[in-house]
């Protein structure tokens, strides 16, 4: 089964480096090297498990503190250009997604109402030809990171699609890939985390901040029994005033400096990233009111009041209101509101608002990310601590089991 996945839009042509062998639908050899597509072009990969494709200055991290550009290397078939139409109606050409039979965990819950009719269709014809009802898997390993890779607008992102650069043989740099183990007789796949027969939604955060967070106060409102608040290596029960707990620095799991840890588990650009557990911003009035009407395309003024409407259990808040000397606005959920409060993404929707004495917006705010699910830090901390993957799940997934699928 061929999956295509979208990795760019908008290019006249597609720079791509070839790290192995393909060939094109006439069956002439392409050898590896730098190529230049600009006309719509399939290439097959000879051996689809040595050889791969790069791509260069890929953008990452789009609208986070961490966007940057970098070289992205991928298995399946390279990208090609293919006509599209734009918003204005031009025809344009696009960077199509890679086509291969891995590495993709589809759910229909994971595309949005606004994606096309004809994407969710084909995430429901996936399911059907897989004979397991609501959820899709296709031979995956753990999830990719969030937020994926840049996807044609409007597309569904479907989570657990990751890039799969394998270690260079010496001598080669990345040219050559080491070959994937050959399945042996017998193989029953790969473990994966079922709740009552399906297969979990397993959303996963940065840093929880000591407390993980309801599905409900980031997504819509429904529950998931497995996707609860609890207290993540904290020495006492979930505390009552989050107000106090935001504020300070209990012992849990997420709650580490060590380097060598973080270096290990983190990429290179989230090392740069130091105060996760606990952190402070703080804005001038009128900055504030800025960062309101350049991101939100509302106009309040200089903003005079930040003041909390609803919180989950985590602390995160998922409905703030939001006064300026021109109106007032509410907002949520959580990402929302920490899209609004920053030029990026402020790091969590867990903080408390202060003033200074120079009539500043201070910010004291608790863990990166959502909060919901598997906390990335933490569980690398359990792990340093002795405990293996199933114990890690099962704190972080209440209730589920681990088996095979596939």
């Amino acid at each position: 089964m061929n999956v295509a996945v979208g990795l760019a839009e908008g290019l006249p042509s597609v720079d791509v480096e070839l790290l192995g062998e393909f060939t094109d639908p006439a069956g002439v050899g392409i050898t590896p090297g730098r190529r230049r597509f600009d006309t719509e072009t399939t290439l097959i990969p000879v051996d689809p498990d040595a050889s791969a494709f790069a791509l260069d200055e890929v953008t990452i991290g789009i609208g986070f503190h961490w966007e940057r550009k970098e070289r992205q290397v991928f298995r399946g078939r390279p990208p090609y250009p293919a006509p599209a139409r734009g918003a204005d109606g031009r025809q344009r050409r696009a960077a199509r997604g890679v086509r291969g039979e891995r590495d993709l965990v589809g759910d229909e819950r994971d595309v949005p109402a606004r994606a096309p009719e004809g994407a969710r269709r084909h995430l429901a014809q996936l399911a059907e030809r897989s004979g397991s009802g609501r959820h899709r898997t296709v031979r995956t390993g753990r999830a990719g990171r969030d937020p994926p890779l840049v996807r044609p607008r409007g597309a569904p992102r479907l989570r657990g699609l990751r890039r799969r650069p394998l270690p260079a043989l010496p001598g080669n740099h990345e040219g050559r890939f080491a070959r994937r183990r050959r399945r042996r007789p017998g193989h029953r796949g790969r473990d994966a985390l079922f709740d009552e027969g399906s297969i979990c939604d397993a959303r996963f955060s940065k840093c929880c901040g000591g407390l993980t967070e309801r599905y409900q106060t980031a997504w819509d409102d429904q529950e998931i029994p497995y996707l609860v608040s609890f207290p993540d290596g904290l020495p006492e029960p979930a505390p009552r005033d989050l107000d106090a707990f935001i504020r300070s620095r209990p012992s849990a799991f997420c709650n580490t400096s060590d380097a060598v840890l973080l270096a290990r588990i983190l990429p290179g650009f989230d090392q740069e990233t130091r105060d996760f557990f606990r952190w402070t911003v703080s804005y001038a009035q009128d900055e504030l009111g800025e960062l309101v009407r350049s991101r939100l395309g509302v106009d309040l003024g200089p903003v005079t009041a930040l003041e909390p409407l609803a919180r989950g259990p985590s602390g995160r808040i998922y409905r703030l209101r939001i006064t300026g000397e021109r109106g007032a606005l509410v907002v949520g959920k959580e990402l929302e509101i920490r899209r609004a409060l920053s030029s990026s993404h402020l790091y969590s929707s867990a903080f408390v608002v202060d003033r200074d004495g120079a009539g500043r917006f201070v910010l004291t705010g608790a863990g990166w990310g959502h909060g919901v699910g598997l906390c990335q830090i933490g569980a690398a901390v359990m792990a340093e601590r002795g405990s293996g993957y199933r114990e890690i799940l099962a704190h972080y997934y209440p209730g589920t089991t681990v088996g095979r699928a596939g």
